[in-house]
């Protein structure tokens, strides 16, 4: 199998990993790619998002299947381009994809289909946010109603800041605050059939204790230790099967990764968000304990045949990612910096590119490096991430401390 995989980030870095270690798969094609794919992957250039670009270079490398990173490419359409010339391709189109691309359409879809999620108003004027905000009470949530890198989310108890945040975005959704524990659902789906992944959990704020302005992500681990037993049986039945079922009565079939993002509350799993793709840095963690070969999966969801597929395996144990960021993230980060220790087994590159002159390993965008440590336990996949993080020399880097800690301690309770 020929496959050719689109994007750059640490999501895309994680997806080559797997992909290359397939078997099954004899040529793998990255584009645009970054240094650390370029190890595993011919690296071909690309406009992502350029539907007729990415169709071509599919035809061009003669690929059997297609695999679509980033949210950027699928809300533009690039999927159908892509099956357009009758190559399989792992990714909605773009009418499902505006699950993603458009907060209102993901709520509109939910209240449609029953699914458990915070009650919200859509907004476009100054006025309906505030009263929107009045309604709902602090702490505020505010959603850029369309696509953000993952950094559109306001959680504040400031009013003043809620309203700003609301000003910069334009249309927006507000909804109540859920309280308790997040975590993440990874969904591989052909549109009728849909097989989870392990739930995991991420950290998004940029500082240890949850504090700062919201990122892409700092770190996530898998699998949960204190989740409920019965966690995602309930979330498919209760949240996925009624989604997929709405997206096909809209004539929208959703074929590809469906990201479940949810609270546990007290009364029960509500959706946070949904998502099109993998979301990062999840991806690093719940891709290192997959033991069932990733193409034939994600191939067998592009080609309607999933339920075909025997159960998932999984390694044992436990995996945790730690997430190396640039000075000044996730404000405009310093780049150019030189690394050195990011050549390593367990080091995703998420922002990083080469240095033309020498080859040396550079800083290129605000998360730089991913490191994925996995152990028998927790605690033990934890040390080993920060062992990895200890090896990395980047001048001004940042990281959180604190990944993963509170699950280790059994500090967390659903």
């Amino acid at each position: 199998m020929r496959v050719l995989l689109i994007g750059s980030g640490g999501r895309e870095h994680a997806l080559a990993v797997n992909l290359a270690a397939d078997p099954a798969v004899e040529h793998l094609v990255a584009a645009p790619g970054n240094p650390g794919i370029a190890q595993i992957a011919e690296l071909r250039a690309v406009q992502p998002a350029d539907p007729g670009a990415v169709a071509d270079l599919a035809a061009e490398v003669g690929a059997d299947l297609v695999v679509i990173g980033p949210e950027a490419p699928l809300v533009a359409g690039v999927a159908d381009a892509v099956r357009a010339k009758g190559i399989a391709c792992f990714g909605p189109s773009a009418a499902a994809a505006r699950l993603e691309g458009s907060k209102e359409f993901a709520k509109d879809v939910m209240s449609a289909a029953g699914v458990p999620t915070a009650r919200h108003r859509t907004c476009g004027t100054p006025d309906e946010v505030r009263r929107a905000l009045d309604e709902f009470g602090p702490p505020h949530v505010v959603k850029d109603d369309g696509l953000a890198a993952g950094k559109g989310v306001v959680v504040t108890e400031s009013r003043d800041a809620a309203l700003a945040h609301a000003g910069d975005c334009g249309k927006v959704v507000v909804e109540e605050y859920l309280s308790g524990p997040e975590v993440s659902l990874f969904v591989v789906t052909d549109g009728t059939s849909a097989v989870p992944l392990l739930p995991a959990q991420d950290f998004k704020r940029i500082f240890d204790g949850d504090q700062g302005p919201n990122t892409g992500g700092m770190g996530a681990y898998a699998p949960l230790p204190w989740a409920p037993d019965d966690l995602v049986v309930r979330v498919m039945r209760e949240t996925v099967e009624p989604t997929l079922a709405e997206m096909r009565r809209r004539d929208a079939p959703f074929a590809g990764l469906l990201y479940v993002g949810l609270a546990i509350t007290a009364d029960g799993p509500k959706v946070i968000e949904f998502n099109a793709r993998f979301g990062d840095p999840e991806t690093q963690a719940v891709l290192a304990l997959l033991d069932t070969p990733l193409a034939g999966l994600l191939r067998a969801a592009a080609t309607g045949t999933l339920s075909a597929c025997p159960p998932l395996r999984w390694h044992s144990g436990a995996a945790v990612t730690v997430v190396v960021a640039a000075a000044n993230y996730p404000g405009k980060p310093r780049t150019g910096d030189e690394i050195t220790g990011g050549e390593r087994p367990g080091i995703i590159h998420a922002g990083t590119a080469r240095r033309a002159d020498d080859g040396a390993l550079l800083s290129s965008g605000g998360r730089v490096l991913c490191a994925t440590g996995v152990g028998p336990d927790l605690a033990a996949a934890r040390d080993a991430a920060y062992a990895l993080v200890d090896g990395v020399d980047l001048a001004g880097a940042q990281h959180r401390t604190d990944i993963a800690l509170k699950a280790v301690q059994g500090k967390i309770m659903a």
